[in-house]
């Protein structure tokens, strides 16, 4: 199981010391985590995090203890986030550590949804952890059977999105649990991406495909946007705040879209995450 978790180039790979390791195999998963991680190739590039036990379980402290030896370790998601305090007795358990460890707090209950300000703009004491991202655990956080609508967990998502942006975090949306459904996958990957989440949790290696390429943005996007900025510039040229973006597909069409700042913003990030995702950016500096 473990050698599988680097045959797919995942943006972040997460261990699991939690729900997915049988009580009986809890803290021996440390060691074999650990042994593990030593004899990975320098070269893998994604992100390596693990999953401790919740800062209520008797397991938490040595958990920390055993992901601060692991020199590859860069993030801790800390499950069972219900207020600031279980991020400060992470902070506790961090502080004779060189860190500072990024830390993604997953959202799985009603509590946290109401105390989710505190968490997302919670500062460490130590400078040991910061908060880098927000997880939404929804089969955590619904005490009944998900429906394929999701309208049950429209407010819940949406909260937390709204919490990461206003703070600067990465908005992280739940798996889906249909795992060999990939329509149903698409399909929600692309209301998660309308939600405004930046990405998506999967829970099996033939997810992360489909969630890759429908959360980076498309040709069509990336053109948009770069045509946004070249157009920006030529406006601010002329002294002017805003402009209008037609097709360029398509001369006779009458749907001419007004640009301003907000809209330049939007187009600047696209680029961003275009460029990391390695996409080619076109040059229209003459459309």
């Amino acid at each position: 199981m473990l050698e599988k978790s680097t045959s797919i180039a995942s943006d972040t790979i997460i261990y699991d010391f939690e729900d997915a390791v049988a009580p009986s195999q809890k803290r021996p998963a440390r060691s074999l985590l650990s042994n593990f991680l030593q004899a990975l190739p320098s070269h893998l590039t994604s992100e390596i995090a693990v999953r401790v036990n919740p800062s209520a379980s008797d397991l938490f402290v040595d958990d920390i203890a055993s992901v601060v030896a692991m020199s590859r370790v860069q993030t801790i998601v800390l499950p069972k986030v219900h207020e600031r305090l279980d991020l400060d007795l992470l902070d506790q358990a961090l502080e004779a550590t060189s860190g500072p460890f990024s830390v993604i707090a997953s959202i799985e209950s009603a509590r946290a949804l109401w105390n989710i300000g505190d968490i997302a703009g919670w500062r460490s004491s130590t400078g040991s952890a910061y908060v880098s991202g927000l997880l939404f655990a929804a089969e955590d956080y619904t005490s009944i059977i998900r429906t394929r609508s999701r309208t049950e967990l429209l407010y819940a998502r949406s909260h937390v999105v709204n919490a990461a942006k206003a703070f600067g975090l990465h908005a992280i949306d739940m798996v889906c649990v249909n795992y060999k459904d990939m329509d149903y996958l698409r399909e929600e990957c692309e209301d998660g991406r309308r939600l405004g989440f930046d990405g998506k949790q999967a829970i099996h290696p033939s997810q992360v495909q489909v969630i890759q390429d429908t959360f980076v943005p498309s040709e069509r996007e990336v053109l948009r946007a770069a045509r946004i900025i070249a157009k920006m510039d030529e406006a601010y040229a002329q002294n002017k705040g805003a402009f209008g973006l037609d097709d360029p597909n398509d001369a006779n069409s009458s749907e001419t879209e007004m640009i301003d700042e907000p809209m330049v913003k939007q187009a600047r990030k696209t680029l961003e995450r275009a460029h990391r995702a390695g996409l080619v950016i076109p040059d229209v500096s003459t459309a």
